[in-house]
């Protein structure tokens, strides 16, 4: 089979990465975490759900944050592929997946531990930690 590599494609990734290692914040309770999330989410807690995803290496330093999802009032689509693909690009070795209820309501529903699960069933795959 004759390919015309000319006509294929070119894949790049790119992180830009313009913080030192130890100028990062460091996460190291879920306090320091939703302090994080809370910040990301000001600007749409009553309005819409959005869907954050903080990058961390391996001394709990912040790789990044990203927003993975937005949605309407009643929920989002959550495509783990996202945050997958994210992480591999960062080199995250755990990640902090956090969303808001534009109800209030700080009860998981079943949708929300439904894709809890399917998330960290793809990341067992792999050598991420939630």
């Amino acid at each position: 089979m004759k390919v015309d590599y000319f006509n294929i494609p070119e894949i790049t990734v790119s992180y830009k990465d313009k913080v030192k290692a130890s100028e990062r914040a460091v996460v190291k309770s879920s306090a320091d975490a939703s302090r994080i999330f809370r910040e990301a989410h000001k600007d749409c807690m009553q309005h819409h759900e959005e869907v954050y995803a903080v990058f961390l290496n391996r001394a709990n330093r912040i790789l990044g944050i990203k927003l993975v999802s937005v949605g309407g009032l009643n929920g989002t689509v959550v495509d783990n592929r996202v945050i997958l693909q994210t992480a591999l690009k960062v080199n995250s070795s755990s990640i902090c997946i956090a969303h808001n209820h534009p109800s209030g309501t700080t009860r998981p529903s079943h949708e929300d531990i439904v894709i809890t699960k399917r998330l960290a069933e793809a990341l067992k795959l792999s050598v991420f930690t939630l």
